[in-house]
């Protein structure tokens, strides 16, 4: 396999087009009367549909024609307003919930059968005593296993609703044997945090994925433990967050400000406006908070770092955000399918927009995410285009630019070469994670027994395991050669192993080992020791 140097950044730009909405629970009223009315307009197209279904001279599946005429009209309206088709709508429903109902694995369809990955943590599998390289091969009876294996009916039979009972046969490749479980489904949570740990014995650090019903709740429970361990300083790690519900945004926030400080501002066609003020004494008030961006921060990420710069709340640590400044409502279409469609704009405490223009189409609009590697922006601050009409200033004094993103306090530069952005694609994208499991298949009972400190400490990747991956990468063949940058292939490939073996967490901590921006932070808060001696 071979990855063309120019398509990198696409790659990377692209996934973020899925995820950045935020999902608003605003006050703006319409009656369904006045949204819902017949007109002509309305009643041209439902006539045309129909006289393709009942006239046209060959057969035509019309649900396919409803599909593409409304991802037709939402294209006309901007890059945010999307159709969710009723075959992705529960799955994006459980992403935004924060769980789904299931018995809690996660899994590859490996040559021909089920092998479990890692039973979640809490989940009636990980409870029932499900390892990591089990093979699932009976549910209820039926087999899931051979070459018509699916992975989207696998879901199937191991999904079901709240509390309803599957029997499985699973077989043990360590052990050579045949085990049964009965299993109870149970609401099985899909973390938004990724990670919490102290970096220090006064530093903290928290990554939040994306900002879903459960993520306030998840945040707060990483928080209190750290502020109990003794923490003073916060990392907040919104990289690559590409966004989420506003009212989750805002509770998050409301942990920093003080009472009655402006969080955000919505508003309407209109001009209908509604402002959030943090309402009561937040967590980590006294303390000080370091938020971390780039260039896939979007959305309700945006309004996090936003409302925190203009209150002169901590210190935003990378490069540009995203800039998406816009509010969606989702709304069901009655068959299973949603629409999720842009109703209002946010501004942040200042009165700054940071939506980008996307008056010529979406595609120049996700284009301007390539333009950030030509002009320069991704490594040079000086290269960020602002524009002096777009100027605020905070309460503190500090300026701030609308128009396009949120622009940190502090530029850390990206390393844009080629090696370096394949190493970081294949460490987060889960192209390292199928090589990973077939070296665990060899080598799990090396880990037996071995916890997470141990593992730190005493396990160096091999040699030979990084050769393997290089082979199996075929990276070569495009003239990427990540020999260039050993150390941070080993780390990645550690960081892996640790995913797998022990979570999510453990794959953070390594994967920040390192890392340019926390290096940055703890730079700034060694030069305040120095200060304070």
């Amino acid at each position: 396999m071979g990855i063309n140097r120019k398509y990198i950044p696409l790659l990377l730009g692209v996934a973020i087009a899925a995820g950045v909405f935020i999902g608003s629970k605003l006050n703006f009223n319409d009656s369904n009367e006045k949204i819902f009315a017949t007109n002509s307009k309305k009643d041209k197209l439902n006539r045309l549909i129909d006289y393709i279904d009942y006239e046209y001279v060959d057969k035509v599946n019309t649900d396919s024609i409803v599909d593409v005429t409304v991802n037709g009209i939402l294209e006309n309206l901007d890059p945010h307003s999307v159709y969710i088709p009723v075959d992705e709508y529960e799955d994006n429903a459980d992403d935004m919930r924060g769980n789904f109902v299931g018995i809690g694995i996660s899994f590859y369809p490996y040559k021909d059968s089920i092998a479990v990955i890692r039973a979640i943590e809490g989940g009636p599998a990980a409870r029932a005593g499900i390892k990591g390289g089990d093979r699932i091969l009976y549910a209820d009876g039926r087999a899931l296993f051979g070459p018509e294996l699916f992975r989207d009916s696998i879901s199937a039979f191991l999904k079901g609703e709240i509390n309803s009972k599957v029997n499985l046969t699973v077989y043990r490749p360590s052990e050579d044997k045949m085990l049964d479980f009965k299993l109870k489904r149970k609401r099985v949570p899909l973390i938004s945090v990724d990670a919490s740990y102290a970096l220090t014995d006064e530093i903290g650090y928290i990554k939040v994925n994306r900002f879903s019903e459960s993520t306030y709740d998840e945040f707060n429970e990483a928080l209190d433990e750290l502020t109990d361990d003794g923490i003073e300083t916060l990392i907040l790690d919104l990289r690559n967050n590409p966004g989420g519900y506003i009212y989750a945004a805002e509770k998050v926030v409301d942990e920093f400000l003080e009472n009655d400080k402006l969080m955000l501002v919505t508003k309407n066609k209109n001009g209908e406006e509604n402002k959030s003020f943090a309402t009561r004494k937040g967590d980590f008030e006294k303390g000080k908070v370091y938020v971390l961006i780039n260039e896939n921060s979007a959305s309700a990420s945006e309004i996090v770092a936003g409302a925190l710069q203009d209150n002169d709340k901590g210190t935003i640590i990378g490069r540009r955000s995203f800039g998406k400044g816009l509010v969606q409502r989702e709304m069901a279409l009655g068959d299973g399918s949603a629409v999720r469609l842009t109703i209002a704009r946010y501004y942040t405490p200042t009165g700054r927009s940071i939506q980008r223009p996307y008056a010529n189409g979406n595609g120049d609009y996700y284009r301007d995410y390539e333009k950030r590697y030509k002009n320069g922006e991704l490594e040079d601050a000086e290269n960020i285009e602002v524009a002096d009409s777009l100027r605020f200033v905070t309460p503190g004094g500090k300026v701030v630019y609308g128009g396009g993103g949120i622009i940190p306090d502090v530029f850390v530069p990206k390393d844009t070469s080629v090696e370096n952005e394949t190493l970081e694609y294949i460490s987060r994208s889960g192209f390292i994670s199928y090589f990973i499991f077939e070296y665990l298949e060899k080598n799990r009972t090396f880990f037996d027994g071995m916890n997470f400190n141990q593992f730190t400490e005493e396990y160096e990747v091999p040699e030979s395991l990084k050769e393997e991956f290089i082979a199996y990468s075929r990276f070569e063949e495009a003239q990427i050669d990540l020999r260039r940058y050993d150390a941070d292939l080993a780390t990645a490939l550690k960081a892996n192993i640790a995913q797998q073996l022990y979570g999510p967490n453990a794959f953070e901590y390594f994967l920040n080992d390192g890392d340019a921006m926390i290096n940055k932070v703890l730079e700034l808060e060694s030069r305040d020791d120095t200060i304070e001696e």
